[in-house]
């Protein structure tokens, strides 16, 4: 049963990845805006009901990629080791993906990764969207922050400036390496850039 369970699991991984792709493929050769949901799921060889069963809305078809990642942050705080400050876990986490050219750093130059990048900002509909995941992702971080000992106020307050800063450098490595800079040329500065930051935040905020 549980093998059954295993192969149930990683075709319908199989499924979302190819119905995923398919979308990408389309929305990347004519634009988000100039193609239906019903086209996506013929080219995937799906049935428009099996489309929207894996993913709910045709944004979802390119941002669930942020959506898998959208409460990051907060799982870094919540495993964070015992006596280390929820700053301090951010900071390893994000160097940690910076060195790994992870795609939330934004310092990836993978040609895959920095074309969907320009067709997510270059749609509205797909801007708009992610605000969504960015919002939740914010709320969970402020759920992962709050104690006995830190008033929800400030919980909010600090996740919003994290997320924030979080997204300012990531942001800024992007255009960087969507401009031509390759990220290996950008990591140095990506480095100081996420060490000036986190500084700053463990000064102002008091979360070390």
């Amino acid at each position: 049963m549980t093998e059954e369970l295993g192969l149930r699991e990683r075709k319908k991984l199989r499924t979302r990845a190819a119905i995923s792709a398919a979308a990408i493929g389309l929305f990347l050769e004519r634009g988000f805006d100039a193609v239906g949901v019903a086209e996506v799921a013929r080219v995937a060889e799906v049935s428009k009901r099996t489309l929207f069963a894996y993913f709910p809305s045709k944004e979802d078809l390119v941002l669930h990629r942020f959506a898998d990642h959208e409460t990051d942050a907060a799982d870094v705080v919540r495993a964070r080791r015992p006596g280390q400050g929820a700053l301090s876990a951010l900071r390893e986490a994000f160097l940690r993906g910076l060195e790994e050219r992870s795609p939330v750093t934004g310092l990836c130059d993978e040609p895959a990764v920095l074309a969907v990048f320009r067709l997510v900002t270059g749609t509205p509909a797909l801007v708009a969207r992610l605000a969504a995941f960015t919002s939740a992702g914010e709320a969970a971080l402020a759920a992962a922050l709050a104690g006995a000992d830190v008033p929800p106020l400030d919980s909010t307050l600090a996740a919003a400036q994290i997320a924030a800063v979080r997204r300012t450098l990531a942001t800024a490595n992007m255009d960087a390496v969507a401009a031509g800079v390759p990220a290996a040329r950008r990591h140095p500065e990506a480095v100081e850039a996420a060490e000036r930051a986190f500084h700053l935040l463990t000064s102002g905020l008091g979360f070390a």
